[in-house]
């Protein structure tokens, strides 16, 4: 009988955490289902990828990974935290008809066209496993606090709802330093469960575009998926994004697996004269969904980019390689074929044209 209680105890709890806990966002009503459904890329149940994309997590996978975790884990992240350079707002601040950005590690990126500034994918907390018992957390401290030093933002965007890329801590910081937000079909239930107002959101399916404020953005497939709960997977989209001005145009691949579309967003809308391309956090496990870096060179080469900025590295553990290795072996690559690369220290500014290439990471442990 006790054995009863406590077990009916423990679903309770369960069912209470996964009910009320606020980290997995807002559910999803029969509303949602109806707009989601007007999508091309919704098969009835889920969002999908145009090609068949499936992660090998069998049973024996699975424990084999469990067994990796525990080798070499202290070469998985630095030795000591990875310093992050204070906002530099005069540089800033400087000739407003160049772009810049300042990348603050993973995928975070605050960039400036045309003089209007926007943040893309602002995971700033110090941990991206929020729900559970083992925390993951940041190579870089205090970088929530980094929310207070940047400007008045203008807009910000999300690829997706995993929980690198949005995070309930540094949203609640943000609310009120924007009223725009561009996000992936069905990111917007998110935001509204943390209290952003609706009619401050705009979604987008693939290849939707608007005209902001002289920025065409549009919003570009990927290979990936998506998800913050036990049954919501896949039950809102994910993508990366195309800007382009008079002058410049911009590509941000998001998160991807090895895909076409690279190609074709290419021969869309490109070339490009800055490409951030995600090149970490890769396993042969999900090779589907996350590139190894040289097929991240490739990505940029295939988009017509001139410059590729290697993002989705130097944050998180996400994976079982070195916390080294994607920007090594993406550099590496680069090199190799032609690709044009920049490599600023987290926290730089960066100013086209001016793009920095020193190998920042070899004087850290």
């Amino acid at each position: 009988m006790l054995f009863i209680i406590i077990l009916a105890a423990l679903i309770i709890a369960l069912l209470l955490f996964l009910n009320f806990n606020p980290q997995f966002g807002g559910k999803i009503t029969q509303t949602h289902q109806a707009h989601y459904a007007q999508s091309k890329q919704w098969d009835g149940k889920k969002f999908v990828n145009e090609t068949l994309t499936e992660m090998d997590m069998s049973f024996s996978s699975i424990i084999g990974l469990m067994k990796e975790q525990f080798r070499d884990s202290h070469l998985r992240k630095p030795k000591q935290p990875i310093p992050v350079i204070p906002f530099d707002n005069s540089t800033w601040k400087s000739e407003p008809e160049k772009p810049k950005f300042v990348w603050y590690g993973h995928s975070v990126v605050l960039l400036q066209l045309d003089g209007k500034n926007i943040l893309i994918d602002p995971m700033l907390g110090p941990d991206t496993s929020p729900i559970a018992p083992f925390k993951t957390k940041r190579f870089s401290e205090n970088t929530l606090a980094i929310i207070d030093q940047l400007p008045q933002l203008d807009a910000i965007l999300l690829t997706h709802d995993h929980y690198d890329h949005l995070d309930l801590a540094s949203i609640k910081k943000l609310k009120s330093k924007v009223s725009t937000w561009f996000v992936a079909l069905g990111v917007a239930r998110h935001l509204e469960a943390w209290g952003v107002s609706s009619d401050q959101i705009t979604e987008f399916d693939w290849w939707d575009h608007i005209e902001f404020e002289g920025i065409s953005m549009t919003f570009t497939p990927s290979r990936h998926f998506s998800g913050r709960g036990l049954t919501d997977r896949a039950k809102s989209l994910w993508g990366g994004w195309v800007f382009k001005t008079s002058k410049n145009s911009i590509y941000w691949t998001g998160d991807s697996g090895e895909s076409d579309v690279f190609k074709t967003v290419g021969d869309k809308l490109g070339p490009f004269d800055w490409a951030f391309v995600e090149c970490g956090q890769y396993n042969e496990r999900w090779h589907a969904i996350h590139m190894f870096p040289e097929e991240a060179v490739q990505a940029a080469l295939d988009s017509k980019s001139n410059i590729m900025m290697p993002v989705h590295w130097a944050g998180f553990p996400l994976s079982l390689h070195t916390w080294k290795d994607p920007i090594e072996r993406s550099t590496a690559a680069a090199k190799r074929l032609g690709q044009k690369t920049t490599t600023p220290q987290i926290g730089e500014v960066v100013v086209m044209s001016n793009e920095p290439n020193e190998p920042w990471w070899k004087s850290l442990d």
